[in-house]
């Protein structure tokens, strides 16, 4: 099975990991996270994802990172060896909640899925109200003609 760590700035990553556990209790052992203080270096942070990989089980690791090019994510690739390490960045429960639902598959085909849960679960799920107009008549009534 896949490992997964998540790395992201204060308190993403554990939050990330408690809604993780909700969902899937026994995911604790292949899971780990790493928040990412507002003053924390590249280099102290590159240290915590190293001691972070090496708590968690021998294999294949997704490392889970929140903002491309941010420190999270930049310690995340320096200490990525990828050969059985690789990181993906833009992190959100959907993504997840997917890559825990596959983390039997093989890395490259679980990073697939990563990707595919962040853009299959973020969608637009309520239109605007009207502002400034009337509000339309409850029932139409053709013989009455009390709409007009």
């Amino acid at each position: 099975m896949v490992s997964l760590l998540l790395v992201a700035h204060t308190p993403l990553a554990s939050s990330l990991k408690a809604v993780a556990q909700h969902v899937y209790p026994d995911c604790t052992r292949l899971l780990e996270a790493v928040d990412v203080g507002a003053g924390a270096s590249l280099a102290e942070t590159e240290q915590q994802v190293r001691q972070a990989l090496a708590s968690l089980p021998e294999g294949d690791v997704l490392i889970l990172a929140d903002v491309f090019g941010a420190t999270p994510c930049s310690a995340a690739l320096a200490a990525a060896d990828g050969a059985r390490t690789r990181v993906v960045a833009g992190v959100s429960v959907p993504m997840l909640w997917r890559t825990l639902c596959y983390c039997d598959m093989p890395l490259d085909d679980l990073v697939t899925r990563a990707v595919a849960g962040a853009a299959q679960g973020a969608m637009h799920v309520a239109v605007p109200r009207r502002q400034n107009q009337p509000t339309p008549p409850a029932n139409h009534d053709p013989d009455q003609h009390h709409d007009q």
